[in-house]
């Protein structure tokens, strides 16, 4: 196999010296792969292509090193969740170890589905050429199914792109699944057929009952047209089996739910453009949603555009996905938030929506008005 089809994963990792630091690189580069000591890798095939090469070692301020390690794609076959597990399973449980960038390669490229829709495909089925899409979140937990339908209607009549469901709504008595999706799916039909709009409306999906892909399947024949799933808990498996599904044929939006021990630490986990926009990308996310700067999440300005430039970046994995920055977003920040992400973000709207009440949809078109005052709406 070309040395350029390899999988290739640069970690910063905590060492005193450059011999400590090799030795933890060689370390990675066998744990991530055989799992076994080096005099113990059997000659030919697996100790020539199967071990992870150590391909570059550098300074990276004091007490850090940077290491790029290579892997083969027969270490990863054609599954998402091994693809995941070569790049950081083992070496996650060690201290001092980040991942900091993932380049795939031609060769995982040709063997995932990646995104199916992008950045182009979503804009085609919202009816959004240019600009940001606004995207309500209905909510809060607790809401009967018929007043999350009718909020959902209301940001439609106000010219919301997309409608999100809570991540926190799920199979709860006071508004179940089913009914749900469809009291909000037949909602958002009707105000779509009503005002020209092409909304579309995201579900959430849980698995309940113990499959994500049949849930998803089902949301759809209930009027859905994109499911919201949490790969921190549920997994990047189904988000790879939905997108390559020819039968499915729905936008995913991600959800970061119980992945914040991931990216807190600076010396370890994963960064936050690669968990959030790289690795979303390679499982095959149309939208990204993470926390946005200045919200109650602490994520800085700094790692809000690297997720950014990560989901969007035109030489990345598949075609660019849309960022969805969420908390702390509001009409007043909008000028702030055009600057910082431009034109091909999905703003999500929560809590400063909800205070309108029977008025939402006038606070979504101010939203709208303030977005294209500021040049990142149009």
């Amino acid at each position: 196999m070309a040395s350029d089809d390899r999988v290739r994963v640069t970690y910063r990792i905590a060492a005193a010296d450059v011999g400590e630091a090799r030795a933890r690189a060689l370390g990675i580069a066998l744990e991530q792969t055989v799992e076994v000591p080096g005099d113990v890798v059997p000659e030919g095939y697996i100790r020539d292509e199967i071990v992870g090469r150590v391909e570059t070692l550098a300074p990276a301020g004091p007490g850090a090193f940077e290491t790029a390690i290579s892997y083969s794609p027969d270490s990863v076959g054609h599954e998402v969740l091994q693809f995941i597990n070569v790049v950081f399973g083992n070496s996650s449980l060690q201290a001092g170890i980040k991942v900091v960038a993932v380049e795939p390669g031609p060769e995982i490229a040709r063997r995932l589905p990646g995104p199916r829709f992008g950045v182009a495909g979503l804009r085609a089925r919202a009816g959004r050429p240019e600009g940001g899409l606004i995207a309500p979140v209905i909510k809060p937990q607790g809401s009967s199914a018929t007043e999350l339908a009718a909020i959902a209607g209301r940001s439609v009549a106000g010219g919301a792109d997309i409608i999100k469901e809570d991540h926190g709504l799920a199979n709860q008595p006071m508004a179940p699944f089913e009914a749900r999706v469809a009291a909000v799916a037949d909602a958002v039909g009707e105000a779509n057929a009503k005002h020209g709009a092409l909304a579309l409306y995201i579900a959430n999906v849980t698995g309940a009952g113990g499959d994500p892909i049949a849930q998803a399947h089902r949301a759809k024949e209930l009027g859905a047209s994109g499911v919201l799933l949490m790969p921190g808990l549920l997994g990047f498996g189904p988000v790879a089996a939905l997108a390559g599904d020819p039968g499915f044929d729905l936008p995913i939006m991600t959800h970061p739910a119980f992945t914040g021990g991931f990216v807190q630490s600076p010396e370890a986990g994963i960064a936050h453009g690669v968990l959030y926009g790289t690795l979303q990308r390679i499982a095959g996310a149309d939208i990204s949603v993470f926390p946005n700067v200045g919200g109650r999440f602490g994520f800085s300005a700094e790692e809000c555009q690297a997720i950014a430039e990560a989901c969007r970046d035109p030489d990345g994995f598949g075609p660019p996905i849309l960022p969805s920055p969420g908390g702390g977003m509001s009409v007043e920040r909008a000028p702030d938030m055009a600057a910082m992400y431009g034109p091909d973000v999905v703003y999500l709207l929560g809590g400063s929506l909800l205070r309108h009440r029977e008025k939402i949809g006038e606070a979504v078109r101010a939203m709208r008005e303030a977005l294209e005052a500021a040049g990142g709406g149009r």
